[in-house]
């Protein structure tokens, strides 16, 4: 039987960040100051193994979960990623995604596709190459990520999903320009509010553009109007164009509870299992896995940590939530646990 967590929440999906590392160092994400050339990343032999990986997996299937999104850092970093996709997707049945800065997607969308992932989700926080450069901070041009989002709409790992974080008075200026470049692709562009995960991003509210007035100023450009969630639980709120040509989505991280009917458990790099994006700590796995723990045993820890969760964060968080990072609160960076 699924478990459910105190909420009646079940376990449906599983995000797994398969590296701490990036290529990029997005300022809202790992910025310069703090992931510098002297940060200490973890060692390879701190990593899950792919085996390790595809154990627990098989163990969280059991248990319910129906789709899996690989994560990082940047997942294409990590070697022989491909395999990794192989052994997850045999025999099949599983929802199998992944997100990426799309720096590499153009020379490995092919060996993905034929590994057996099913679709990606890429993200790109404006079109200007201006705008682009400054915020992921190491001068790579949008196009080489357009020519990404290309090769894998070529190769059908589609619909591809393209996430822009919008921040005020930085990229704002752009959701227009994003949302009229993929209208009509077939693709499907996501905003998402510039959320207050961790403590490196330099999070302030002033920079958050609410949901409700960028699908405002969009609208009356292109008119849109809402529509039904695909599952519950689902993160972003959908909209489509009037005139029939695809759809957009907005996830409203900071002004809506957006996240009351989560049904996600994150899986860290080292192993750690986090319940929540918001967490301030983790349950390691990876010690049992390489203490040679039954696969009854990491399944009833699955089970108890699924069954205690009450986590509400979005709920919980103040009106205006200035005190989202109170003094002695140290969440975990979404650099750590992928998005």
């Amino acid at each position: 039987m699924t478990p459910v967590d105190t909420f009646r929440r079940p376990l449906r999906d599983l995000r797994i960040s398969v590296t701490d590392r990036c290529n990029f160092r997005c300022t809202y994400c790992m910025p310069k100051e703090v992931y510098g050339k002297d940060f200490q990343f973890l060692e390879r032999e701190a990593l899950l193994s792919f085996g390790e990986i595809h154990r627990l997996v098989r163990l969280f299937r059991e248990q319910g979960v129906e789709k899996v999104r690989i994560t990082g850092g940047e997942p294409l970093v990590r070697r022989k990623i491909e395999r990794l996709i192989e052994m997850l997707a045999y025999p099949g049945d599983l929802d199998l995604t992944l997100t990426t800065n799309g720096s590499l997607l153009k020379q490995k969308a092919e060996a993905l596709k034929n590994a057996g992932l099913k679709r990606v989700t890429v993200s790109l926080d404006a079109l200007d190459n201006t705008v682009f450069k400054a915020m992921n901070d190491v001068d790579f041009p949008v196009d080489r990520v357009l020519e990404g989002i290309d090769e894998a709409a070529r190769v059908g790992l589609t619909p591809v999903k393209i996430n822009m974080v919008v921040k005020r008075g930085v990229n704002d200026a752009d959701a227009i320009a994003m949302a009229r470049r993929f209208k009509g692709s077939g693709h499907i562009v996501r905003f998402i509010e510039f959320m207050d995960v961790g403590h490196t991003n330099g999070w302030k509210l002033d920079e958050v553009v609410p949901s409700a007035e960028l699908a405002a100023r969009i609208g009356q450009v292109f008119p849109i109007e809402p529509i039904e969630a695909n599952y519950r639980g689902e993160v972003a709120e959908r909209w489509r164009y009037l005139d029939g040509s695809g759809e957009i989505g907005f996830i409203s991280s900071v002004t809506q509870a957006f996240c009351s009917d989560c049904t996600r458990a994150r899986l860290s790099a080292e192993g750690k299992l986090y319940t929540c994006l918001f967490a301030t700590e983790g349950t390691d796995f990876r010690a049992p896995l390489r203490a040679d723990a039954s696969d009854d045993m990491l399944t009833g820890m699955i089970r108890h940590l699924w069954s205690r969760r009450e986590d509400r964060y979005s709920e919980l968080r103040s009106a205006g939530a200035a005190q989202s990072n109170p003094p002695g609160v140290h969440k975990i960076e979404m650099s750590y646990i992928g998005g």
